[in-house]
């Protein structure tokens, strides 16, 4: 869902980008366009790095199998074992259903902790970005209507 969220934030700015790029070309001083492009730009950085896939440092060493923070079910923890420590570790688990159970619950929050912690929140940004960039544009259209009105 967190990747579907960022798709469409990254759709809706390309859009309007894509749409403002033309007008500021034709007229050379469209302040809130520009405000508008800069938070578009804003929204794209953030909604792209929230989807960007974070990889663990190639390296780091061969993790602890007994140490509570390693997870045997995270692609980030067990690409650092060997094919047979993996099965070997796997093996070991699926033989325990109480093991087993518990990596399946701890792989689930770690998923919950880190779609709050990383992914929701540049989304958040995000999309504020986004609705604050609309915002001040339309705010620089009516200051610069107000503007060219009481210059005539």
């Amino acid at each position: 869902m967190a990747d579907m969220k960022a798709n469409m934030l990254l759709t809706m700015s390309s859009v309007v980008l894509t749409l403002c790029l033309p007008q500021v070309m034709q007229h050379s001083h469209l302040w809130p366009l520009y405000i508008l492009i800069c938070f578009c730009l804003l929204t794209i950085c953030l909604a792209a790095y929230a989807v960007m896939p974070k990889l663990p440092p190639a390296n780091l060493p061969t993790p602890n199998l007994q140490d509570p923070s390693f997870n045997i079910l995270f692609f980030g923890d067990f690409t650092r074992l060997s094919q047979a420590q993996f099965e070997s570790a796997m093996e070991e688990i699926m033989n325990d259903p109480s093991r087993a159970y518990g990596a399946q619950v701890r792989e689930i929050y770690l998923l919950g902790t880190f779609l709050a912690k990383k992914k929701y929140r540049f989304l958040r940004l995000g999309y504020l970005s986004f609705i604050a960039g609309l915002f001040a544009s339309f705010v620089g259209f009516i200051i610069e209507v107000l503007l060219q009105k009481s210059s005539l």
